[in-house]
């Protein structure tokens, strides 16, 4: 407890402080029955409904993309492969990390093979927003090392565009 000085008297008062104080409360008691799901799948809580052969389609895609924009930004590829396939900012971005790998490591970006380790992805998951909004969460390996992306892509003029990449 911490006290204050009571204005009129001069005399400390204590004050009373909460037990959880500075950080978030939580209800950690357990739950007797499941979360109702929600019905919300235009908000993207619950996923929006999707077929599987789309969904396959577009994880594969994903894939093929994760995989150049990781070699990219090793200096495997040049920046330009994926300007078609990103807004503005995702290919400013890939352009940067790929010039600051390359500065770092002394050479010049996407002119040669340069990555001692081939990075591979490995997985990749996915969740449609709605039919033309699809976030996906990837696990690519780099030898023994490992690495997230989070990536979100939307379907602009007829074709899937990444609008956010984010290397973890």
């Amino acid at each position: 407890m911490s006290t204050t000085l009571h204005p009129l008297k001069g005399v400390r008062l204590p004050v009373p402080v909460a037990a959880t104080q500075g950080t978030l409360a939580l209800a950690l008691l357990p739950r007797s029955e499941p979360p109702v799901p929600a019905d919300d799948a235009h908000l993207g809580i619950a996923g929006a409904p999707i077929d599987r052969r789309q969904q396959a389609v577009v994880e594969e895609w994903t894939r093929r993309f994760v995989q150049a924009a990781v070699e990219i930004v090793g200096g495997d590829r040049p920046v330009s492969q994926l300007l078609r396939w990103t807004l503005p900012e995702v290919y400013d971005d890939l352009r940067r990390r790929a010039l600051l790998v390359a500065r770092a490591a002394g050479h010049q970006p996407g002119l040669a093979r340069v990555q001692p380790v081939r990075p591979r992805v490995l997985s990749v998951h996915t969740c449609f927003l709605r039919s033309d909004a699809v976030e996906a969460a990837v696990h690519v390996r780099y030898g023994e090392r490992s690495r997230a992306l989070a990536a979100r892509f939307e379907r602009i003029e007829q074709r899937w565009v990444c609008s956010a990449l984010d290397f973890s």
